[in-house]
């Protein structure tokens, strides 16, 4: 392959994914990491020989070389996400050690780190000007290459490294494992009865998938259905299904996934964890929880442990009630007395309830959610909040599937060009990994002529695709996750940081980074921006105002139980990595079932294995951070409440703020402290009174303030 004809040496601008072949990659990968490590090479001879180096001689070329690898294999980690093959998988396995070993070779460069060092302490001396940017970033870089090891001594060094590239193959094969044992399991139902109180669109979704597994001319009305663990038919199912048998069988499969046979997750967490924790000692630490404190706003588990407990005090006792009510109506209902509540009785019965006390049927607002429209809706009100224009640019960009859209983002004039974006919505089984989540594909700078290249984003969810000709039609718990993700991608794409290290969601600390998206899931409980979109997919009717009325009393709606649900992974996970020991008495998920026993509003069944498919903490980025989520909400349940303070039919005053929160969470981006930059927008530290609040367990709680360095 040369130079000419290998994809991955382009390294800039929106890739062209037809050439990202499983061929191309294997022999392209190689080649580019030749490149590099000769450009690397390069820089550290004229590092050396300097003694005054200045910003543009360090940082310049060592970007242009971070960002050739990034760019290029953060193609190939995307295509793994949503394009999966076992040809492609089997060469990402085959070249991510050498990625790998390349990341350890950046982070370890003893020239780099000198050079580095140099320039904090000719800025220190007065003799080189830093910007307030540039020292962040120069900080956490020194910060970065400290904990990839770059101070070990060169046995201690070799291991680290042997055990980076161990990490990574184990959680690689973590993910696969939870795809293959995803995709492993199905029912196939043959009787109508069997599907009593599943709704139209469901039972199109299995018919649909009894179809392509080859079951003959499936149909929604007369089957046969086949049922699945993906969750556009796993979670409606356990929420309509009236078979308690049924629902038992998919829960049990469902929390079981990967944790036996081949697919067994089992040894691979307690090998991710055992090394986690010899990696913190080699770096001089205690724990892998101190490691990822490092680039937290948090300073303490017992800081975040406070938190929760504030958090856990209130939703205990609302999830008593609320546990209690589903099993009143259950037993009101006709479930059999004695009859106790399980896991899988939880999402049927609450569906029950809320249907009782709202009125509201989850599946009946599909028909006013149609996606088109939805996404109407979202850049309206991105549009008034934050002064700019979102257009489709289908046709302009490459994509790796026919169902993706391209939309460019640009100034309120419709002028300057400020961003773009992918949107990958539906679910592919087997083929696109689960959940929803949004990426970088560029990262705003400038190119070597001074001119800005412009942030684009992966956008990518996992809805209920069209079928029998209707479009998608959304839940409205897949509305509130398309505005989650979208709001990570207006913190990419809105940025005005021209220093790339520190644009958009880089060197924002991970505990704040859900901050964004998490404020805009509020604007979906607003009511001029849910009647802007909601409008009958066939009559074109609005939404009922009565419907509108229920989706917000509903908002509050097992509020106990749902926050319990994300302490207890949050205390699982800081308890696994801050005193789980490998020499322990105690195994991984024996740890995992102790404290999901202590905080969930349910105790966990004996085959619960939910560890294993636990993928934000064995084969994300969340080990030691998943109380994240929380800490983040908090962040932005306090900033939306600024708009609530201004008054949500105050349009002056709403667009005005919306400017402000542009101009400070959505612009500076990494450029400051994630503390300093929500003091900027609120004037204060945060506070938990609006999440409480916003929750409905404002009454049982004690107000925390957030006090983030």
């Amino acid at each position: 392959m040369t130079s000419t004809t290998n994809p991955l040496l382009l390294g800039h601008g929106l890739p062209p994914y037809g050439q990202f072949t499983p061929e191309a990659i294997g022999a392209g990968m190689p080649e580019l990491l030749q490149h590099l490590e000769a450009a690397l090479a390069r820089h550290e001879v004229r590092l050396t020989a300097m003694e005054d180096p200045t910003w543009e001689q360090v940082m310049d070329p060592l970007h242009h070389v971070e960002e050739r690898l990034r760019w290029a294999w953060g193609v190939v980690n995307h295509l793994t996400g949503v394009c999966d093959s076992n040809a492609l998988r089997q060469v990402y396995s085959q070249q991510q050690p050498a990625v790998v070993d390349f990341y350890n070779r950046l982070g370890q460069s003893e020239p780099l780190y000198k050079a580095l060092r140099q320039l904090q302490q000719r800025h220190r001396q007065g003799l080189l000007p830093l910007d307030g940017v540039q020292q962040r970033i120069v900080t956490t870089a020194v910060q970065a290459m400290e904990l990839q090891g770059v101070g070990l001594e060169p046995e201690q060094r070799q291991a680290f490294n042997a055990a980076s590239t161990r990490l990574a193959e184990l959680s690689t094969s973590y993910s696969n494992h939870v795809l293959d044992a995803t995709k492993a399991w199905s029912l196939l139902l043959k009787e109508p009865g069997q599907v009593d109180g599943l709704p139209e669109s469901l039972r199109e979704l299995m018919a649909a998938a009894a179809r392509e597994a080859g079951h003959g001319e499936a149909t929604a009305a007369a089957g046969p259905w086949q049922l699945g663990l993906d969750l556009p038919r796993y979670g409606p199912f356990l929420r309509y299904s009236r078979h308690r048998h049924l629902r038992e069988q998919a829960y049990r499969a469902y929390v079981s996934r990967a944790s036996a046979g081949d697919t067994d997750n089992h040894p691979l967490i307690r090998e991710i964890l055992t090394l986690r924790h010899q990696q913190a000692q080699r770096l001089g630490y205690q724990t892998w929880a101190q490691v990822s404190l490092v680039s937290k706003m948090a300073g303490s588990v017992e800081e975040i442990e406070q938190l929760a407990e504030e958090l856990r005090r209130p939703s205990q006792l609302a999830a008593a009630r609320e546990l209690e009510q589903l099993g009143q109506l259950a037993k009101k209902m006709g479930a059999p007395d004695g009859e106790r509540l399980k896991p899988w009785d939880v999402p049927y019965w609450s569906e029950q309830l809320r249907r009782h006390r709202f009125d509201l049927d989850s599946e009946a607002l599909r028909p006013w959610f149609p996606l088109e429209q939805v996404l109407e809706g979202l850049f309206g009100l991105c549009e008034r909040l934050f002064a700019i224009r979102i257009l489709p640019a289908d046709g302009e960009a490459p994509l790796w599937h026919k169902d993706v859209r391209f939309f460019r983002v640009v100034d309120q004039e419709g002028n300057t060009p400020m961003a773009a974006f992918y949107l990958d919505p539906y679910a592919r089984p087997g083929q696109k990994r689960g959940g929803a989540w949004m990426d970088e594909c560029l990262v705003r700078q400038r190119n070597h002529q001074g001119q800005v290249v412009v942030p684009v984003a992966y956008l990518v969810c996992n809805q209920t695709p069209p079928v029998n000709g209707a479009p998608s039609l959304m839940t409205f718990m897949e509305v509130e996750t398309l505005f989650h993700e979208f709001g990570h991608g207006l913190q990419h794409m809105l940025t005005t940081v021209d220093h790339p290290q520190a644009a958009g969601l880089n060197l924002v600390e991970d505990d704040a980074i859900e901050l964004a998206s998490q404020f805009m899931e509020n604007w979906c409980y607003d009511q001029p921006t849910v009647m802007a979109m909601a409008r009958h997919w066939q009559t074109g009717a609005p939404l009922p105002e009565a419907e509108f009325a229920k989706i917000s009393a509903a908002r509050t709606f097992m509020a106990g139980t749902a926050m319990l649900r994300q302490l207890s992974f949050a205390q699982g996970d800081l308890e696994l990595h801050a005193r789980w020991v490998p020499d322990g008495e105690e195994s991984p998920e024996a740890t995992w079932r102790r404290i999901a026993t202590a905080v969930a509003a349910l105790p966990p069944i004996a085959e619960d294995a939910a560890i294993c498919s636990f993928e934000h903490l064995f084969a994300g980025g969340y080990a030691a951070g998943y109380y994240s989520y929380k800490w983040s909400e908090v962040l932005s349940a306090d900033a939306f409440a600024a708009f609530e303070e201004v008054g949500l039919a105050n349009e002056a005053g709403i667009r005005t703020l919306g400017r402000q929160y542009r101009d400070s969470v959505l612009s500076l981006g990494g450029s400051q402290h994630a503390g300093a930059v929500f003091r900027t927008f609120r004037g204060r530290e945060p506070s938990t009174e609006a999440l409480l609040r916003h929750s409905g367990l404002m009454g049982d709680g004690v107000l925390v303030k957030l006090n983030p360095s």
